[in-house]
């Protein structure tokens, strides 16, 4: 018998798929984006499953991997499969959109884990916003919640902060803005670039602040090292790490500087006179130093030789 609520979706004209144990319903008219293993295939939902098989159209970030990812489940795409990636996503977006107006489910999904989340499929929601369009979503694996829940931090208030810049600076100037972030801070992380994103979180956060590092999550060798930054960052040199990475730093607490307003070139003279007569230190290395402690708000640096000309004309 047909229950109330199934009566309604019926006549919203939603196809129900009838799984063993479970009613799947696959809704028309509608953009879906569904989470994909992240590693272990049993992971795959069985509305993942029947989003695969049903879907009038699916926008795959590489539909190689899509394919793949079917054979592995015993599926077969029965809809329309196109590539939906950084490159073309926002071309693609109204293209695909307006099949939705005329009833299609159109699926989104990325190679791994949620889309939107470091990968396509925000150009596609947010047109749909635009138009006034449904959109739902089939969740599953996320790396960015599994490495947060196995690290052992604190859960309650995170922040996701994607891919390190790949620059040495500017890498350096966005960990400065986070010194005084409390949250839980959550990043990913390459194979390549694992040592110096180490050694920089380092720099940024000192040595003592609690972090996790996760690799090869839901499948055979997944690792999880936890420990200080200093011990994680030691790991990583005698131990190199193989893999897809996700990095949990913990939050600032009370007892670390909290960031305040950006002091002028003025102010950052006078501190640095101040330290070289105290510390009995070069004004150029005090300048260094207090250039480093205090960084803007969106962690840059002051430029030192304004400080040292600031510093010059202040003696005089």
């Amino acid at each position: 018998m047909v229950q109330a609520g199934e009566r309604a979706q019926a006549q919203a004209g939603e196809q129900a798929v009838r799984e063993p144990g479970v009613d799947v319903t696959v809704p028309r008219g509608t953009v879906v984006l569904a989470a994909t293993p992240i590693g272990n295939t049993a992971d795959a939902s069985a509305r993942l499953v029947a989003l695969l098989e049903r879907a009038d159209i699916v926008a795959a970030e590489d539909t190689r991997r899509l394919y793949a990812l079917a054979n592995r489940l015993g599926v077969r795409v029965g809809g329309h499969v196109v590539a939906n990636h950084d490159h073309n996503e926002r071309g693609k977006a109204d293209g695909l959109l307006d099949q939705v107006e005329a009833g299609a489910t159109v699926l989104v999904v990325s190679d791994a884990g949620m889309p939107t989340i470091n990968d396509p499929g925000l150009a596609i929601v947010r047109r749909a916003i635009e138009r006034g369009l449904p959109v739902t979503c089939a969740p599953g694996p996320s790396a960015v919640l599994d490495a947060l829940a196995l690290s052992g931090l604190p859960t309650d208030r995170f922040c996701y902060e994607g891919f390190l810049p790949r620059k040495h600076a500017d890498r350096m100037q966005h960990l400065r803005m986070l010194q005084s972030e409390r949250r839980t801070m959550v990043f990913y992380e390459t194979v390549h670039r694992i040592d110096e994103a180490m050694a920089d979180l380092e720099a940024a956060f000192g040595t003592d602040r609690p972090m996790a590092l996760c690799r090869e999550l839901t499948k055979d060798y997944e690792q999880i090292r936890r420990g200080t930054i200093g011990e994680v960052r030691a790991s990583v040199e005698s131990d190199p790490p193989r893999g897809e990475m996700v990095l949990v730093v913990g939050g600032a607490t009370g007892a670390e500087p909290q960031q305040g307003r950006a002091l002028d070139v003025q102010e950052l003279a006078r501190l640095a006179q101040r330290m070289a007569g105290d510390e009995h230190m070069r004004i150029k290395d005090a300048i260094a130093h207090v250039v480093e402690q205090h960084p803007a708000p969106d962690g840059s640096l002051a430029n030192k030789k304004q400080v040292y000309a600031a510093a010059l004309t202040l003696r005089e």
